[in-house]
């Protein structure tokens, strides 16, 4: 049983289980995204004693808790006892790219199994300009337009697109268009710095 659910498994089925999952948030009037459960975890820390917006009732939203501890623990479960044998395949483009910009193919024991290099994501290289713009500037791009979009990838692309809102089509053109602009112009003069 352990190998069948280890194999590498077809996109389509995370499609179906995403499908799935969005019918029942639908059906029961709910909406998905994970930015959303940070409003909660502040709201439950008192957050709403100094500013009105997470003013509010947490225990309506106390579900998305609940969801996110259930990615934690199934994210946990996965990489220690079902991880693929296979290493993660990355193209030779890429690795070419990435050799020509300074940054060594990761191996199987790094960050995410061999998807992040660890020369770019280990506390020493947080303190240099290179590593601080990437983990501490990108964080924080991040976090500040999760909330400026009103949303995350997931709730905007998944949930807002379900639902057939605009707002939410024009965020997830926003994303890529980030997207492009950071991988194709940004990152490179990061890389080399």
């Amino acid at each position: 049983m352990i190998d069948f659910i280890s194999q590498p498994w077809h996109w389509a089925v995370s499609g179906a289980l995403i499908t799935l999952n969005m019918y029942l948030l639908l059906w029961l009037g709910q909406r998905f995204g994970i930015s959303s459960s940070l409003e909660t975890l502040c709201t439950i820390g008192g957050a709403g004693k100094r500013f009105s917006y997470f003013d509010k009732d947490w225990r309506t939203k106390s579900w998305q808790l609940i969801y996110i501890l259930g990615g934690i623990i199934g994210g946990f479960i996965a990489v220690n006892f079902l991880q693929s044998p296979d290493a993660v395949d990355i193209s030779q483009s890429t690795l070419e790219y990435l050799a020509s910009v300074g940054v060594e193919k990761p191996s199987d024991s790094s960050i995410g199994g061999g998807m992040a290099p660890a020369s770019l994501f280990n506390f020493e290289t947080l303190f240099t300009l290179k590593g601080f713009l990437l983990m501490v500037v990108g964080g924080f791009l991040i976090g500040f337009g999760t909330r400026y979009a009103g949303g995350c990838t997931s709730g905007h692309a998944i949930s807002g697109l379900s639902n057939l809102q605009l707002p939410s089509l024009v965020a997830v053109i926003g994303f890529f268009i980030g997207g492009l602009i950071t991988t194709h112009f940004l990152l490179p003069i990061i890389l080399n710095l």
